[in-house]
């Protein structure tokens, strides 16, 4: 096998732990419990707290009482006769209901409203009003003054509401005196209907007034207007067809002079865009060389050409590789390549031409329209000139018709409305004295303070888990650190994974066993070859992994040999118990036989230590020597593994990375953040790895939750060698 860089492949690197959609959700939901389990206690907290307050602040608050009467709101008020006319208000479309409804709510909630309530029960002098309104009776103020206060705390007293789909208004008001709070809300339905009905006399007889001198001007102003235009059409000649509806914007007047300039000016367009196109494809045609253009490519006649010419092409320097250039049959396909190249210029060069034969017709096209046009344009003005006046004269006609027409009609519906409307409101029940304070409601504020204070702790555990950095659980790999994860290993219980690793029965050991298990395939070609082991920093369990996976391999029956390559700070030779004579570092700087360094401690499983520590080790690791060296391990072993340095802070694992045919990074849980592993990642990818996946190590499943100890098998395994024992 030969070392070297490998891209990574998407749908390689062990996606044991990728889960379907419905996997996915499950993920997910584990997460959020997690969530709630680590922060549970501040989420309580939370919740405690808003309640508190909640009860502190209704039991502090001051009792007051609502009284409601409701008014029924017709959009018209009941008339004698049946025509819509302006003093009912009609209304037609579902938008004016709506409109009109909400005209009258704004009246209800109006100050001069509000002012009419004040001064009909004499607020602003009863000191029970101001008691109820919870202020102080102003006896030194004026009395205008008092007046202005009453208004304003009547106003803010008051309380409107509509239901949707509904005619019915329910006004209510709101004080400390539940007699005071049923008094002013009757008082306002009444002054609303007073209200209501005074504001259509006072208007009706002003506009019946108003309206019959307007319609005497208008009606003088509409006969002029038409006998002038008259005169003014038989002195010019004109002889016009007029549209007068209420929405012409002119005189309506067309011709077919017009009508024929619109529909010649339209086509001269058309052709100048035309001639703009063929235009832009011959100066296209022309800044390329002949056979480069596009249309020259793309034509049929050419391409089978080309065709040929190559098929020659081939034959030619077939034969030229066996004869020499005199020969017949290379005379005889040169002169035939000549042929089709004449060919292959004779057709390009007409399809030049007849581009350019389109854009000159297209030329002349619009030439010929604009030449039409223009003489259509003198005739046209021409008329225009005559009509110039005849079209002011029927725009003033047509204006004072519309004016007339519209007077009369509400001349016509003010007669016949004036004095015989009646209301359209009507109160359908009067407030009643309330039995009970309408606040505070300690059941609503505590229920409202429940859900404030369960979305303020949700709040609270979704702004933590955002800011938090940290990879804690699987989903994190994956989340935080984009990569796929390949295996978690879960932190041992007596605080000695080597132990661990001798028990085949203990949630490390079948850890490993399923980690050993997705790196089989994790590329499409299988377990790599050389398979590198790093981490972000030390001390994050790349040592045990490393050791772990080699040793996992080795009970498979593979010839697998473990190289320890941190030439920095080795552990292997503490692991095993003893050191060899010729490590990692003496075959790098000495050379000699593999054979001398390397030493079996199980089986198929053997060993290469670090060797004596050297003063450059990226200078040694960088090297061709480094290169060999695997190569002639891969020729005794079927695995190699190589237990790398830390990434961050050394240029020795990137190094490696470069050489080997997968790198696995181990990810410690709850020590490394997003931030760490992503700055590990660039220095890695600096060389194009063939990074697998991610390894979380030291996961303890109780700190988030029994259902990740039961989804990872953790606690099946634990009870069930306890109950063995």
């Amino acid at each position: 096998m030969n070392i070297q860089n490998i891209t990574p492949r998407p749908d390689d690197a062990g996606y044991a732990y990728r889960a379907s959609d419905a996997d996915s959700l499950g993920a997910y939901l584990r997460y959020a419990l997690a969530l709630v389990r680590r922060n549970y206690r501040v989420m309580i907290a939370i919740v405690v707290a808003a309640l508190a307050v909640a009860f502190v602040l209704t039991l502090l608050a001051t009792p007051t009482y609502r009284a409601t009467t409701s008014i029924q709101i017709n959009d018209q008020s009941e008339q004698v006769l049946g025509d819509d006319i302006e003093g009912r208000q009609s209304v037609n479309s579902p938008y004016d209901v709506d409109r009109f409804l909400n005209t009258q709510l704004q009246v209800l909630q109006s100050r001069e409203l509000a002012t009419r309530v004040a001064n009909r029960l004499d607020l602003a002098n009863d000191p029970a009003f101001w008691t109820a309104m919870q202020a102080t009776y102003p006896e030194d103020l004026s009395d205008a003054i008092r007046k202005e206060a009453a208004t304003g705390m009547v106003g803010g007293g008051l309380s409107v509401d509509l239901p949707f789909e509904t005619r019915i208004a329910f006004v209510s008001f709101t004080s400390a005196d539940p007699v005071m709070s049923a008094k002013i809300a009757n008082a306002y339905a009444e002054e609303f209907i007073q209200s209501n009905l005074q504001r259509r006399y006072d208007s009706s007889s002003y506009a019946r007034e108003f309206i019959a001198d307007q319609l005497d001007e208008a009606k003088t102003r509409l006969e002029a207007s038409e006998r002038e235009l008259n005169n003014y059409a038989r002195q010019a000649g004109l002889i016009r067809s007029r549209n007068t509806g209420p929405s012409d914007g002119d005189s309506g007047a067309s011709s077919v002079t017009s009508d024929s300039l619109a529909q010649l000016n339209q086509s001269a367009n058309a052709a100048a865009a035309q001639r703009a196109a063929a235009e832009a494809r011959w100066r296209t045609e022309m800044s390329q060389p002949l056979l480069s253009s596009s249309a020259v490519q793309g034509n049929l006649t050419i391409q089978q050409l080309q065709t040929e010419r190559a098929k020659i092409d081939t034959r030619l320097e077939a034969l030229r590789s066996r004869y020499l250039d005199d020969y017949p049959e290379i005379a005889q396909l040169k002169t035939e390549s000549e042929a089709i190249d004449k060919q292959i210029r004779t057709v390009a060069t007409s399809l030049r031409e007849g581009i350019r034969s389109d854009y000159v017709a297209a030329q002349a096209a619009e030439a010929r329209l604009r030449s039409q046009v223009d003489q259509l344009q003198n005739a046209t003005m021409a008329e225009q000139d005559r009509a110039v006046r005849y079209n002011t004269l029927a725009r003033e006609a047509d204006t004072n018709r519309q004016l007339y027409d519209g007077l009369l009609q509400r001349y016509r519906e003010l007669n016949a409305a004036a004095g015989i409307s009646t209301s359209n409101l009507a109160i359908i029940d009067k407030a009643q004295v309330p039995s009970g304070p309408f606040s505070p409601n300690l059941f609503k504020n505590l229920a409202i303070a429940l859900l404030l204070g369960a979305a303020a702790a949700l709040g609270y555990v979704f702004l933590r888990d955002q800011l938090d950095d940290a990879i804690r659980i699987p989903e994190d790999v994956e989340e935080k650190a984009r990569l796929p994860l390949v295996g978690v290993i879960p932190t041992s219980v007596d605080g000695s994974p080597d132990e661990d690793l001798q028990d085949p029965k203990s949630p490390i050991s079948e850890a490993y066993n399923a980690l050993r298990g997705s790196l089989l395939y994790s590329t499409s070609s299988g377990l790599p070859k050389v398979l590198l082991v790093t981490s972000a920093q030390p001390g994050e369990g790349k040592s045990t992994t490393s050791f772990a996976i080699a040793q996992g391999l080795a009970k498979m029956g593979r010839r697998t040999l473990l190289v320890d390559a941190d030439l920095r700070r080795p552990s292997l030779h503490k692991r095993i118990g003893r050191k060899t004579a010729v490590g990692l570092s003496d075959l790098l700087t000495q050379g000699g036989d593999i054979d001398t360094s390397v030493e079996t401690l199980d089986g198929d499983l053997s060993v290469i230590t670090a060797g004596p520590l050297p003063p450059s080790p990226p200078e040694l690791l960088a090297s061709p020597r480094f290169s060999q060296l695997l190569e002639e391990m891969l020729a005794r072993f079927d695995n190699i593994v190589i237990d790398g340095p830390p990434v961050l802070g050394l240029a020795d694992a990137p190094v490696i990375a470069a050489v080997a045919d997968g790198t696995l990074l181990v990810i410690e849980s709850e020590r490394v953040g997003r931030g760490i592993i992503k700055t590990a990642l660039r220095r890695l990818r600096e060389v194009r790895p063939n990074i697998l996946g991610a390894v979380l190590t030291k996961f303890d499943a109780s700190k988030v939750g029994n259902s990740y100890s039961s989804y990872y098998g953790y606690e099946y395994y634990r009870y069930s060698h306890d109950d063995a024992g």
